[in-house]
């Protein structure tokens, strides 16, 4: 072979050679970024060629699908209630993508999931049509109806758990907003998905409050004082007086911390300072307490740590650097202490099942199309932020406060409900319309099957109407009746 031949030879060799190394590179090495890229139209195309498997609430599908039109993608997303269930399937959009539980679970509800290989095998060899897995949910639904209806036109969330194993009863968020309008490629389904902006509805329908909202306490964040005044041994007797001056000054400061209204709370004992609502008695434990304790304890509810259920929800805030005064004010719910409505419905399930928190989860199971269980979730203690002692002393404050306190709107005949009011402040200087919080528990002979947290942020109304009886309290005592009601 005669020079010039050798070096075209050598040449187109590597040229091969360099097709080869990319052909590779492409395929082993971006095959995973170039399928999730959002601008690869075929991976939307194939995710949207089959019917979706279904996220199913007790024996029924809240979900479906239908057949597109003119459009590359065959089948479209349908909902059942999409307003209501909204905060839990999120939306599954073929322009828009997805969220929360259509979202988390999106490979296996294409089909798509590896556990689902023997699946799409058997499919393939039979010439079946593939199809997605269905995810099992541990909502109730009579619960969920109660949370969303009695919410009506406020703006607010609803979380429920069953202390007992930590499953997610009712997750409802208001406004909200229907995931078939936004189902779809057309251009009304752009229109919906315009509106749902935020800069164009303030409201902001698409955003979860019970899992990425959080807001001030208020008065429901006692309860982890309490439990870190019991836990700490600062308090012993519920029943006995405490040292607790009205007004209180608080550490550092001449600033005094005073209660709402005439109540009196000077040397208040622990449950009458609970039942009351004393901002002096809680505050002062707070800041004697210390900051170390407060944090050890407000963490071991689940405080300053993101939760996934498996959707991810915000991790509620209580500062782990603060002065003296402002342990006090952050005891009482206020300063930078903010919450979750997940966060608070914890608070009150571990106090209602004997101070073990259960881990909080809303995937009971996934079901493969032939009807297998691929994976089931099983109940997880996560902390014990109190002794079944302090707890069972906790429970019976509680129970106080709705038999002869501020809770007295969440009482149902022949249960035991306990419960807790907060009226956040909140804006500057607390010019806002101030969050209206109730959290609580309902009790049986088998322990509790539910504990909730709802809040309520009612703008339109009266600023002196606003609180957490009042407007919450019904609220949550509708859904305590749809759980106890089987």
């Amino acid at each position: 072979m005669n020079k010039p031949l050798r070096r075209v030879a050598v040449f187109c060799g590597l040229l091969v050679l360099a097709l080869l190394i990319r052909v590779n590179y492409v395929q082993f090495v971006q095959a995973d970024q170039l399928q999730n890229d959002p601008h690869n139209r075929r991976v939307a195309i194939n995710q949207y060629a089959q019917p979706r498997g279904n996220i199913i609430v007790g024996d029924k599908a809240i979900t479906g699908h239908t057949e597109t039109n003119g459009s590359d993608f065959k089948y479209k997303r349908t909902y059942t209630d999409g307003a209501m269930w909204a905060p839990v399937t999120g939306h599954a959009s073929q322009a828009y993508g997805t969220t929360m539980l259509e979202g988390v679970e999106d490979k296996f509800l294409t089909g798509n999931d590896d556990r689902l290989f023997f699946n799409r095998t058997i499919d393939l060899l039979t010439g079946k049509q593939r199809q997605g897995g269905n995810v099992v949910t541990t909502l109730n639904a009579k619960a969920q109806k109660a949370a969303f209806d009695g919410l009506g036109n406020k703006k607010g969330a609803v979380v429920a758990l069953d202390p007992r194993t930590g499953a997610i009863l009712a997750m409802a968020s208001t406004p909200s907003y229907d995931p078939s309008g936004i189902a779809g490629y057309s251009g009304t389904d752009e229109k919906n998905w315009i509106a749902l902006d935020k800069k164009n509805d303030p409201d902001d329908p698409s955003l979860n409050r019970a899992l990425r909202q959080t807001y001030p306490p208020g008065s429901t964040f006692k309860l982890v004082t309490a439990a870190a005044a019991l836990e700490s041994g600062k308090v012993t007797d519920v029943n006995a007086k405490t040292t607790s001056p009205d007004p209180y000054i608080l550490p550092g400061t001449s600033v005094p911390l005073k209660n709402e209204g005439s109540i009196k709370c000077r040397d208040a004992t622990l449950r009458d300072a609970l039942r009351q609502s004393c901002n002096t008695v809680f505050g002062k434990l707070g800041a004697d307490i210390g900051l170390q304790g407060m944090v050890d304890e407000a963490e071991k509810f689940g405080f300053n740590k993101e939760q996934l259920v498996p959707v991810r929800a915000d991790a509620s805030n209580f500062d782990t650097k603060m002065s003296p005064d402002q342990v006090a004010q952050s005891s009482i719910g206020q300063f930078d202490t903010a919450a979750t409505p997940l966060q608070m419905a914890m608070v009150a399930s571990a106090i209602a099942n004997n101070g073990v928190l259960m881990k909080p989860y809303e995937v009971a199971k996934l079901v493969a199309p032939n009807l297998s269980t691929i994976s089931q979730t099983d109940p997880a203690e996560l902390s014990k932020p109190l002794s079944p002692e302090n707890a069972q002393k906790l429970q019976s404050m509680m129970e106080t406060v709705v038999n002869d306190g501020t809770g007295k709107n969440a009482k149902i005949p022949g249960v035991r409900v306990g419960g807790k009011t907060g009226t956040a402040q909140h804006g500057v200087n607390n010019d806002k319309a101030p969050y209206a919080w109730f959290v609580s528990y309902a009790m049986t002979d088998q322990g509790s099957p539910v504990a909730v947290a709802v809040v309520v942020e009612d703008g339109a109304a009266n600023r002196d109407d606003i609180s957490g009886g009042g407007l919450a309290a019904p609220i949550a005592k509708s859904v305590m009746q749809a759980v106890l009601d089987k």
